[in-house]
């Protein structure tokens, strides 16, 4: 983990000094989005504590929190871990975000103004940047925001709601069973293609995109056990 990438956080989780849980939340979330923070791994409120610079009580609203959305495990008596989806759980994953995120790229085919097209539009350009220049962190939140912003303006607000959920799950399974020395899932044209049947308000052909780019995401994993072992200090910039 770079240092650039530690004062980034510090930078965003003390911009007045105090610490809340949801700084927590934001932070941890993120990690395990770009993948940083694998699935199995544990988050001792000790540690957590120490990382953060909080109490123990701040880092259990933060965990609570973070159960509530899928991102970790709690259990009784037993240390919070970043949640590892089984394999059935995994294909059943994939299997709800095509129904989902296909319907709500057909709903939303011709309905996003200019002004969104163009942010999906530079999203699609920042990820194959960021591809070429091998930054997997950037590659994975360009194209994430691609997906949001998907969720965010999609007509039907209960199917957006359900994506953004949804987008958040595979981003773990994926954390989880990405095939070793796989540097970087990137699908070259998924997104530009998805971008020229949102402009051209095809939505079937926005729904097969989906479909088509969620299937190629799946043949890239490998549905075996993983070692989660990792240095949360190093992660969250514990040299705080």
């Amino acid at each position: 983990m770079s240092n650039v990438w530690q004062q980034e956080v510090l930078a965003e989780i003390k911009p007045g000094g105090r610490v809340s849980d949801g700084d927590i939340v934001r932070q941890v979330r993120r990690a395990v989005l770009m993948q940083r923070l694998p699935p199995g791994t544990r988050l001792p409120e000790v540690t957590l504590g120490e990382v953060f610079g909080v109490s123990r009580s701040v880092v259990r609203k933060a965990l609570t929190r973070l159960a509530s959305e899928h991102v970790v495990d709690q259990r009784p008596n037993q240390v919070a871990r970043v949640r590892a989806p089984d394999v059935d759980e995994t294909r059943e994953t994939f299997a709800a975000r095509r129904l989902v995120e296909g319907e709500v790229a057909a709903l939303t085919a011709g309905t996003l103004d200019k002004r969104i097209l163009l942010q999906v539009e530079d999203r699609s350009n920042r990820e194959r940047e960021a591809f070429l220049a091998n930054d997997e962190a950037a590659r994975i939140e360009h194209s994430l925001a691609i997906h949001h912003l998907l969720a965010e303006h999609s007509p039907n607000r209960v199917l957006g709601a359900m994506l953004t959920d949804l987008i958040l799950r595979t981003s773990i399974v994926i954390a989880l069973y990405k095939r070793q020395g796989l540097g970087s899932c990137y699908l070259e044209g998924d997104h530009p293609r998805l971008l020229e049947h949102l402009g051209k308000g095809d939505g079937a052909g926005a729904r097969a995109d989906i479909e088509r780019h969620l299937d190629s995401l799946q043949e890239l994993l490998d549905l075996g056990p993983r070692d989660s072992s990792i240095d949360l200090k190093a992660i969250l910039g514990g040299n705080v």
